[in-house]
């Protein structure tokens, strides 16, 4: 079943050559490319996977790590190793859906684009609507993290119901195939804060799923399906998430945030993660001898925003856990706690 997706290297090059994917944007943590470790290759659609390709083990750029030294440049990635399965998908009121995702979805449906705006060399921003529903608006700012630019990017991404009324039933679905270097197609997959995220509707490590928000999670023996898992492998695996936001009035918004990157080893990812006050994550790891390489690369794909709460707190250094950070305190302080919490909206 794994294999009714995967391409090999020629294959997935002929896609690129069809049109399946586009020209997008490739961003760096630090800006450039000579002093960067980690890098994120954006198509204009808002997935990723695009060209300019960078990396060593692809033919494109996905989530990218600098394997090499400073004399020698070996970017090497994680997700578009044989498929380039990584996507995202909106949906409302249970009729009209919006998705991209380069193989598994043959690239973008039902939503309209322009090119992504780069702002510098470490920031894209890319605006898509549904083409079934214009005022529904999904903008995905990608950007270095604000506390751990030197392993995550942070996507902010915002989505705006300018339709002329409320719409109900909004869902988000990120999901992506971990091809973690250097063992591509046999990797170990860690899944943190399911049973804590409110709001995640559904979950597994089928990163080969449509990233189509109204059609089924297909579990198919992937495993980790609706729960965590730690170092589950090794296998050909990825990670799917769905959420579900509820209403959003007419003219309002919600917003989280989904962060990528990667560090070198588990312990800085975690610690990374940790920074970020993340809610929600995936790992991928190589496999070494048939355990989780825990000294070697290490991939982070996680959210916050979403109903859930830190599950990486009280590390040297960060906010211990289930204590609210100052901010909140002045929130709750002027009545104002509502804006700020589950559910992240603004008129």
């Amino acid at each position: 079943m794994k294999n009714m997706f995967k391409t090999s290297a020629i294959a997935a090059a002929l896609l690129l050559a069809a049109g399946a994917a586009q020209a997008g944007t490739v961003i760096y943590n630090t800006g450039s490319a000579a002093t960067a470790a980690v890098a994120l290759g954006v198509n204009d659609d808002g997935s990723l996977n695009t060209t300019p390709n960078i990396v060593v083990n692809s033919s494109v750029t996905g989530l990218a790590y600098q394997f090499g030294s400073a004399t020698a440049s070996d970017w090497r990635d994680a997700t578009s190793p044989g498929c380039f399965c990584e996507g995202w998908g909106v949906s409302v009121n249970g009729t009209d859906s919006g998705y991209a995702n380069v193989t598994t979805d043959s690239g973008p449906n039902n939503l309209t684009f322009g090119a992504a705006t780069a702002v510098t060399g470490s920031t894209v921003t890319t605006t898509t609507s549904l083409t079934s529903l214009p005022g529904l608006v999904v903008k995905q700012a990608y950007q270095p993290s604000t506390n751990a630019p030197g392993a995550l990017f942070r996507d902010h991404v915002t989505i705006t119901n300018t339709t002329g009324a409320a719409v109900s039933d909004v869902k988000y679905v990120r999901v992506m195939d971990w091809d973690v270097p250097p063992t591509e197609f046999s990797e170990f997959v860690t899944i943190k804060g399911t049973a804590t995220t409110t709001l995640l509707e559904e979950s597994g490590a089928n990163g080969f799923n449509t990233a189509n928000p109204l059609a089924p999670y297909s579990d198919s023996g992937y495993g980790c399906h609706d729960s965590d898992c730690e170092a589950f492998g090794p296998s050909d695996h990825g990670a799917y998430f769905r959420f579900n936001f509820g209403s959003i009035a007419d003219g309002e918004t919600y917003e989280f945030d989904i962060f990528y990157g990667a560090a070198g080893g588990k312990a800085a990812a975690i610690a990374a993660i940790a920074a970020e006050s993340i809610e929600l994550y995936s790992l991928g790891q190589s496999n070494s001898g048939g355990s989780a390489d825990d000294d070697a690369p290490t991939f982070i794909f996680g959210f916050a925003g979403v109903g859930g709460k830190p599950i990486e707190c009280g590390l040297p250094g960060q906010p211990p856990c289930d204590v609210p950070e100052p901010a909140t305190f002045a929130l709750l302080g002027l009545g104002l706690a509502g804006l700020g919490f589950s559910r992240r909206r603004k008129a």
